[in-house]
């Protein structure tokens, strides 16, 4: 007798959080891929020294990569359960508000900038931060959709 694969039911907000922490891993990954990254020989561990920018636009360090890639994988694990991706996505949503505030708030080309953030990154903070907490608070409906699971 062979087992057949299972289905299981994710609500909407679970494969948003799934989506969002698939974007989130691969940004991570992007961020250590010469070419994708521009100036990669200029990305250094932390600190507003690294010149990297992801895509040519956002500033990047090994830390902000590694940042990213723990989201991501956050994000892939908490969209197991309903609850789990609402926490992501409002929790998430609030640590970029709360670095939207940071990359206001210090002076650019300090120590301060350790993370390290440029204007671009500001701007995509503020969309994240609104929109992850949207994707988690606002009322979702329909039925939970099937995704094919090979327990």
């Amino acid at each position: 007798m062979t087992a057949s694969p299972a289905t299981v039911r994710r609500a909407p907000r679970q494969l948003i959080a799934l989506g969002v922490g698939a974007v989130f891993l691969l940004v991570g990954i992007l961020g250590f891929i010469p070419g994708v990254t521009t100036n990669y020989e200029q990305l250094s561990g932390a600190g507003h020294e690294s010149g990297a920018l992801l895509l040519g636009v956002f500033q990047v360090s090994i830390l902000h990569n590694i940042v990213h890639l723990a989201f991501g994988v956050a994000g892939i694990l908490l969209a197991r359960t309903a609850s789990g991706a609402k926490a992501f996505l409002v929790g998430g949503g609030v640590v970029y508000l709360v670095l939207w505030l940071y990359g206001l708030l210090i002076d650019h080309g300090s120590a301060a900038n350790f993370v390290p953030v440029n204007s671009a990154d500001n701007w995509l903070h503020l969309g994240l931060a609104v929109g992850m907490i949207a994707l988690g608070l606002i009322p979702l409906s329909g039925s939970k959709a099937p995704i094919a699971d090979s327990r």
